[in-house]
Formats: structure tokens, sequence, C-alpha cells
């Protein structure tokens, strides 16, 4: 195995992601001292971080820069991001407790349960529910951060309304990787067995 060097490490798909994981702490603290504009630079950062999602996992791919720690390193991201905010959300009283307990919940579940697929060999495809989840989450999390009204329009309730479908598809979309994760584990197990 080739020993990773600091410029093996530091191309532009895994800088991006590591840019992405300094924005969580810096989006928590600016949440923490609540106000019109520090909530909205959290909302601006947030943003910018869930589309630098995009551009590293473009890059990785067209300039062949996929290694083990931008494997590693850009689900973390997304993951860290994301709990970040949600539980800044609830001491905040814009998002119910249960409501961030489930979704946290679901992508811990999911996380090992792709750890001892992968740890086996087994293949769990991405679910397009769970892409659709994902997109529902972050544009309510945009909202639900930059929370205060603005031309008479109250981004808390639209980012609660767009909430609602992305915790349905968060259970959906759980609930579908459970089942692929099942049904391939039946496979393998009685593929090793006649073998």
């Amino acid at each position: 195995m080739k020993r990773l060097t600091g410029s093996r490490f530091w191309n532009s798909a895994n800088t991006i992601t590591v840019a992405r994981i300094a924005v969580v702490p810096v989006v928590m603290v600016l949440l923490a001292h609540e106000s019109f504009v520090t909530c909205w630079i959290a909302a601006f950062l947030y943003v910018a971080a869930s589309i630098s999602d995009i551009v590293d996992g473009y890059l990785a791919r067209k300039f062949n820069l996929v290694s083990i720690i931008g494997a590693f390193l850009d689900p973390l991201a997304d993951k860290l991001l994301v709990i970040g905010a949600l539980t800044m959300l609830v001491p905040l009283g814009r998002m119910p407790a249960w409501m961030v307990a489930v979704l946290i919940m679901r992508d811990v579940t999911i996380t090992a349960l792709r750890g001892i697929a992968a740890s086996e060999g087994l293949i769990i495809s991405a679910s397009k529910w769970g892409k659709y989840k994902t997109t529902f989450l972050d544009v309510s999390l945009c909202f639900l951060i930059a929370h205060y009204e603005v031309n008479a329009v109250d981004l808390h309730t639209v980012g609660m309304m767009l909430m609602w479908p992305a915790l349905v598809l968060s259970v959906w979309s759980g609930a579908h990787y459970l089942y692929q994760f099942f049904v391939e584990a039946s496979r393998h197990e009685g593929s090793q067995k006649t073998a």
C-alpha cells in the first residue's frame, strides 16, 4: 500500500472537503450568537459548503483525484455539516428535538450499515430517495438557519414546510437501504453455503 504523502493528500478535491469540515464549527458559533446578521452569514456558509460537496466530487472524478482518504472525508464532512446545524437548531427552538433525533439516528444507522456491507464486500447502491432527502434537508436547513422574516416571507415557516418531506424521505430511504442490505446479505450467505 502506497504511503499517503502531503502532495497526494492536499489535492483540490480533498482541500475543498477539509474546508467544508472547517466551516462546521464556524456555523455553530454563529448560530450560538444568534442575530439577523450572524444567522444570514451562517446560512450563506451552509449553502456554500453544500455546493462545495458537488464541486469536490466533480473535481475528484474529472482529474482522477479519487482517494481512500477522500472517500472517508467526503461523507464525514456532509454528516458533520448537517448534524452540526441540526443540533444548534434545537436549543434555538427552531426544530423539535425528536425530529432532529430521528434524522441523526437514521444517518448513524445507514453509515454503520454501509460500513458492515463494505467489510463483507457487499454493494449497497445509492438510492434516489436518499438524494431527494438530501436536497430537501439542505434547502430546509438553509431556511431554518436564516430564520428571520424577509419581505413578509417567514423563512422559518418555509424551512419547516420543507423539513417534513425531508423527514419522510429520510425514514423511507433509510428503510430502503435496510431492505437492500438484508437482501444482499441473504444472497451473500446463500452463495457462501453453496460454494
